[in-house]
């Protein structure tokens, strides 16, 4: 499960390969902002039919959860998103958990903010 920019959980569905209008909507990002991203994020390639359609897997899906997080609730510019997941390739596995934790705290925050400001 994984955020979404309206305070919301998303749950990826329990299969093998989605394809794009399935991310999208789970993502709720339009096709053509993922295929963009394709071009921007070395990391997201995601697997081709003979047809040539898109076959995303979950990894792909939290990868793409990720890209939107930072470009959208965190405010990083293209660039700086790339940046960022270079950088946590990079962490160690214990660093990312506390990076994930200090998140999960953030977002669940928020939620709770905006619970008291209704």
């Amino acid at each position: 499960m994984n955020g979404n920019n309206d305070g919301k959980i998303t749950a990826i569905p329990d299969k093998m390969f989605f394809k794009i209008s399935d991310v999208s909507e789970i993502a709720t990002i339009e096709p053509h902002v993922l295929r963009y991203w394709e071009s921007e994020f070395s990391e997201l390639k995601p697997r081709k039919t003979n047809s040539g359609r898109r076959q995303y897997t979950r990894k792909d899906i939290e990868l793409i959860l990720e890209i939107k997080s930072l470009l959208y609730e965190d405010g990083f510019s293209i660039a700086g998103a790339k940046k960022r997941l270079q950088k946590r390739k990079k962490t160690s596995s214990k660093e990312d958990a506390i990076i994930d934790a200090v998140r999960q705290t953030r977002k669940g925050l928020k939620e709770i903010l905006g619970i008291l400001n209704s």
